[in-house]
C-alpha cells in the first residue's frame, strides 16, 4: 500500500491485552485492541476465513489476535516490511508479503511457523487469492509487475508488467483481475486465463488509486482514490460515478451481504456509501475513527470492520516532520457496524 513509516524511538515491545470501548457515534461502537510494539509500519490486516483469529502486519512482524476480544494469540517474526497477509482454501497455508526481503512466506496456520519463502518482484505489497485460477497474485511496488504464485508448489508460475505501480487488485472470479496503478492513475485489466494484460483504463483525472472492491452481482468497480470514489463497469470500463470520500484513504471493503463500500481515511473516519443498484449511489454518515487509521479489514460473517492505528504527538516531529507516534500504542480498532 502507499507508504507508512511511523517511527518510534524505543526498541522496547510490548503486547497489551487491555481492550477498552467506547461509543464513537450513534450507530457503531468502536473497540480498540492495544497491541503496542516499537514497530515503524504497519498495512494490512486480514480476518481468517475459517478461525477467529485478525492477522495484522506490523513492521517486522505479524501479529495474531482473537478478532473478538483482542488476545495476543501469538506471532509470526522475521518479516520484515510486512505487507500483506492471504490465506488459500481447504489449506492450513497462509502467504505473507515481505517488502523489504522481496519474498513472500509461506506459514503454517495451526503452528505460526514458516515453512517456505518464495522470491517475487520487488516491495511485494497487496496478496490475495484468485478464486478463478486458484493462484496468489502478488503486486510488486518497484519492479512494476505482479507475480503469479501457484499455492501448490510454491512457485512462480507468470511475472506481469504492468507499467507502473501496482497497488492493490481484485477479480470478478470469472477470469478477470483488476489491478490499481497507483502512479498512472488508472486500472489495469489481466485475463486470469493468459495472465496477459487486455486493459488500461483511467479513473477520470482522479490520482492515486489505492483500495480497490468489486462487486461481482453489479459489476462494479470501485477505486478510492485522492478524497474520491470512482465507479467503474468492470465489463467496459466505463464511469459510472465518482462520490467524495475522506482524506488519507489507503483501503476499501466492500460488504456483498449490506452492499456497502467502506474506505478506511487517515483522517480520522470511514466513509459509507450504500450501493441501492448498479447506478445508484448514496453517502451515509461517516463513522468516526481514529488519525492513521487507513486500511481496512472486513470480516464477513459478523460484518465487522478492523483498522490498524496509534497514538500520535501532534507537538512532536518524527524525522520527516510528521506527528511523532507515542511509544508503545499501536492498535486496532475493532468497528461493530449497523445493519
Amino acid at each position: 500500500m502507499k507508504t507508512k513509516s511511523f517511527m518510534i524511538a524505543s526498541a522496547f515491545v510490548c503486547f497489551s491485552l487491555n481492550v477498552s470501548a467506547q461509543k464513537m457515534t450513534s450507530a457503531n461502537t468502536i473497540k480498540t485492541f492495544k497491541i503496542g510494539g516499537n514497530s515503524d509500519s504497519w498495512d494490512y490486516l486480514t480476518v481468517h476465513p475459517t478461525n477467529n483469529f485478525l492477522y495484522v502486519s506490523h513492521g517486522t512482524r505479524v501479529n495474531i489476535v482473537n478478532k473478538t476480544t483482542g488476545e495476543n494469540l501469538g506471532e509470526i517474526e522475521g518479516t520484515t516490511g510486512v505487507h500483506g497477509i492471504a490465506f488459500t482454501p481447504n489449506s492450513t497455508n497462509g502467504f505473507i508479503t515481505c517488502g523489504k526481503l522481496n519474498s513472500v512466506k509461506v506459514f503454517d496456520s495451526k503452528t505460526n511457523q514458516v515453512t517456505a519463502e518464495i522470491q517475487v518482484g520487488q516491495n511485494p505489497d497487496a496478496i490475495f487469492y484468485e478464486t478463478f485460477s486458484k493462484k496468489l497474485i502478488v503486486c510488486n511496488g518497484k519492479t512494476n509487475n505482479i507475480s503469479v504464485i501457484d499455492p501448490e508448489n510454491n512457485t512462480v508460475v507468470h511475472t506481469i508488467d504492468v507499467g507502473g505501480k501496482p497497488e492493490t487488485a481484485v477479480s470478478n472470479g470469472k477470469g478477470k483481475i483488476f489491478v490499481n496503478i497507483e502512479d498512472k492513475n488508472e486500472i489495469v485489466v489481466i485475463d486470469a486465463k493468459s495472465f496477459t494484460v487486455t486493459h488500461h483504463w483511467n479513473l477520470d483525472k482522479e490520482e492515486g488509486p489505492s483500495g480497490l472492491v468489486i462487486d461481482t452481482k453489479t459489476n462494479r468497480l470501485f477505486s478510492t482514490c485522492d478524497k474520491m470514489l470512482v465507479i467503474l463497469d468492470s465489463e467496459t470500463g466505463k464511469l459510472i460515478k465518482k462520490m467524495p470520500i475522506g482524506d488519507g484513504c489507503d483501503g476499501a471493503v466492500f460488504d456483498d451481504a449490506t452492499n456497502t463500500i467502506y474506505t478506511s481515511n487517515g483522517e480520522g473516519n470511514i466513509s459509507v456509501i450504500q450501493e441501492k443498484n448498479a447506478n445508484q449511489f448514496v453517502a451515509l454518515n461517516n463513522i468516526t475513527t481514529k488519525k492513521g487509521a487507513r486500511t481496512i479489514a472486513l470480516d464477513n460473517s459478523t460484518h465487522d470492520l478492523y483498522l490498524p492505528t496509534a497514538d500520535f504527538d501532534d507537538k512532536e516531529k518524527d524525522s520527516r516532520g510528521r506527528p511523532k507516534i507515542k511509544e508503545g500504542t499501536f492498535q486496532v480498532l475493532a468497528v461493530k457496524t449497523t445493519k
